[in-house]
């Protein structure tokens, strides 16, 4: 019989019936009415989601896409620039930087380890003349399961008053809460196959009055990334180029869907299963691969020692078709990433949990005790 696939990685991640149901539908012109509608109720539900009364622009772009459009409107070759980087996706916006000519100085952490606050600080305290022009930071750092202090490091940015708070919360928007108003934060980028349960191909841009300002004097150069024209677009319902129809049907059905369980009951039960996920990986003698004090709400990283880790990705999709994340880079082969975001319920949970304990005894993890991964979800998930 072939069964389902179950998602269980980063992104894409699971897509609800709602919203396949959704896309389905017969695209309609992009410059109606009826389309202008549309973006109107996206616009609305995507700044609730943001937090923010600022803009949030759509673009038919990655995540990636998105905070190039993020960095390239609000600075200029030769800007002084500090990017965090403690894993994949923070090296990847360094390289980012430097292919448009920013002067890149890296704030860095062990892969698996939390950026530290106070490094960002002493840069931008002793920066007097105001040269630090953007602090690009990844939030949540999908390749290691790292979330990192973002309202911390924010605040060391405020207080610096030139600097741009650029963000890329790719695997935090719609996990947890990014209060993008509250914090004052500049840039925020994200991607539809995350939290916005939705497959690739949108990307979204949140942009406050200082970013705009920095906009007035940016030189590095856009076209199809322009903000400014998204703005004006959206301003109008509207959008500058063809937008993917049938993927903004989709959002819309998922933002109804995320507007009626509440934003409060997104974020408590992304928490949830974090706490469930580690516990259960705790109870099977897998270390995680990232401290609890900075665990991801989107992914859980664990770095098995007596089965390799590859072996369990494998039996997992063979056995059970769970589709669970590899490590990238020198981690490859060294941890696998269970993912728990966006469309992931309670029931996914324990079904992984148990699909991982029969994979780690048909496999010879030693010391297995049958259930107590299971058992040990289950406590957090039924308080």
């Amino acid at each position: 019989m072939d069964n389902k696939q179950m998602l269980m990685i980063p992104g894409p991640t699971p897509v609800p019936e709602k919203v396949l149901l959704a896309m389905a539908k017969h695209p309609m012109g992009h410059r109606s009415g009826a389309f202008s509608k549309v973006i109107a109720e996206l616009t609305s539900g995507l700044k609730w989601l943001h937090q923010t009364q600022n803009d949030v622009l759509m673009l038919t772009v990655s995540g990636t896409g998105a905070m190039e459009a993020g960095i390239i409107n609000f600075l200029s070759p030769g800007d002084r620039v500090l990017v965090g980087n403690n894993g994949k996706f923070g090296e990847r916006w360094a390289k980012l930087s430097k292919a448009f000519g920013l002067a890149v100085e890296e704030i860095t952490a062990e892969w698996g380890k939390a950026l530290n606050p106070a490094d960002f600080q002493a840069k931008l305290e002793a920066d007097t003349e105001k040269t630090i022009k953007a602090v690009i930071l990844t939030h949540s750092e999908t390749s290691t399961g790292v979330l990192n202090d973002l309202e911390t490091i924010n605040r060391a940015v405020k207080a610096h008053g030139e600097a741009l708070m650029i963000v890329d919360a790719v695997t935090s928007l719609g996990a947890t809460s990014v209060p993008i108003d509250d914090w004052g934060l500049d840039v925020v980028a994200s991607g539809s196959q995350k939290g916005y349960m939705i497959p690739p191909g949108l990307g979204f841009v949140a942009v406050s009055a200082k970013a705009w300002k920095a906009y007035e004097t940016a030189k590095l150069p856009r076209f199809y990334l322009d903000l400014k024209k998204y703005k004006k677009a959206t301003d109008e319902d509207s959008s500058p180029f063809t937008p993917p129809v049938n993927l903004m049907y989709g959002l819309q059905a998922s933002l109804q869907m995320m507007q009626a369980e509440g934003l409060d009951n997104i974020f408590t039960r992304h928490q949830r299963h974090t706490e469930a996920t580690r516990a259960a990986m705790k109870a099977l003698g897998l270390p995680l691969f990232a401290p609890d004090n900075a665990a991801s709400p989107a992914i859980t990283a664990v770095a098995p020692v007596t089965v390799e880790a590859e072996k369990i990705r494998s039996t997992m999709n063979k056995q059970f078709d769970i589709a669970l994340a590899g490590g990238q880079d020198h981690l490859k082969g060294k941890i696998f990433r269970i993912g728990h975001l966006g469309f992931v319920c309670d029931r996914d949970i324990l079904s992984c949990v148990g699909a991982l304990e029969s994979t780690l005894i048909k496999l010879g993890h030693s010391g297995v005790t049958p259930g107590a991964g299971v058992a040990a979800a289950a406590r957090i998930l039924s308080q």
